[in-house]
């Protein structure tokens, strides 16, 4: 069976890419990758929001990723730049945020970590989770994976999926086409993962009405290792 190249990783987390909540070290974590534009912090406090209580009074690791590259408008981050034609950045981009995964399995295991991202978060998290890549031997074998407003990357064909997905779109959204989940569905399902869409009437955004749906299946994937 070949071996990933990424497999032996620091296994400490550099404070300049992530901001955390609750203790480092946990039985469970919670990882959260922002949208184009955004930053670590704009995340930060959904991990509160969607257990409805402190991380750190229910040893919960939570850590949101900044991504690597500033956004061209001079604020914000981004995981690779969407106007460069092609997204010429993006296979350095999940190969990092795979090393970065793998970095922070060290101190909590993948199999008790879930993994949500937003928007161009979203697509990230769902391109690596699976597998996607040539120094990428199989899926991440995460707790959950929720993908909020997220679409498929062009080159992206998963592997088989070793967790539940998640995912949740606004049939309004001005940014990412409402069909990029239905696309992202057939293509898991098509690969043997476990899917669920979950859709509402909005925009682009983590609606409040998609807290209760996410923290049960968060709280179910994590009970479930």
């Amino acid at each position: 069976m070949p071996t990933d190249p990424l497999a032996e990783v620091p296994p400490i987390e550099d404070d300049a890419t992530a901001l955390f909540a609750g203790p480092r070290q946990a039985e469970r974590r919670l990882v959260l990758l922002h949208g184009w534009g955004a930053d670590a912090d704009d995340l930060l406090d959904l991990g509160a929001v969607l257990l409805d209580a402190d991380p750190a009074a229910i040893g919960l690791s939570v850590v949101a990723l900044r991504a690597p590259l500033p956004h061209p408008a001079g604020m914000g981050r981004q995981w690779y730049d969407l106007q460069q034609p092609e997204w010429p950045q993006l296979p350095e981009a999940r190969r990092a945020l795979r090393r970065r995964l793998l970095a922070l399995g060290a101190s909590v295991p993948l199999e008790h970590t879930c993994l949500l991202g937003f928007s161009q978060g979203a697509a990230m998290a769902i391109d690596v989770a699976t597998g996607c890549g040539p120094d990428a031997t199989e899926a991440l074998p995460l707790a959950g994976l929720v993908a909020c407003s997220g679409y498929p990357h062009p080159d992206w064909q998963p592997r088989t999926p070793r967790t539940d997905i998640l995912l949740t779109h606004g049939e309004q959204d001005p940014v990412v086409p409402f069909a990029a989940s239905a696309a992202l569905e057939r293509s898991l399902a098509e690969a043997g993962g476990s899917v669920r869409r979950i859709t509402f009437p909005g925009g682009h955004s983590i609606d409040p009405e998609l807290i209760a749906p996410v923290r049960e299946f968060l709280v179910r994937g994590w009970e479930a290792r």
